[in-house]
């Protein structure tokens, strides 16, 4: 990912892919559209992970692997995957995520919308 200044075209700051980690597929292309709040870029990769990078300097601040099987309100079975429809949504102070609902070349197909709220 990268920060650059729309004035100048000059970067501000590059930060490297996810990568691929102990994951099995992987895919850690960002695809859709970031998601900006003051400080922070939130992004999620086609391998499920949602990251927020630093808007300063493009450190990771905070990551959440999405992959893996959820207890949902309504006790419909859920598992995350690929993000790359949209991009997180930020209302009330809570962050908004789907994970799995991917048609673009997303490689781990899934169910469900994550919420969080801050600590």
């Amino acid at each position: 990912m990268n920060a650059v200044d729309l004035r100048s075209g000059r970067l501000v700051w590059s930060a490297p892919g996810a990568g691929c980690a102990h994951k099995a597929l992987c895919k850690p292309s960002q695809a859709s559209a970031v998601t900006l709040i003051a400080g922070a870029a939130f992004s999620g990769t086609m391998d499920g992970r949602l990251r927020a990078y630093s808007t300063q300097d493009g450190k990771v601040l905070w990551e959440y692997d999405t992959v893996r099987d959820f207890t949902t309100v309504n006790g419909v079975k859920a598992h995350g995957g690929s993000m790359s429809n949209s991009s997180p949504a930020i209302v009330g102070g809570m962050l908004f995520v789907n994970s799995g609902y991917s048609h673009h070349g997303g490689i781990l197909p899934g169910n469900v919308l994550l919420a969080f709220a801050p600590e």
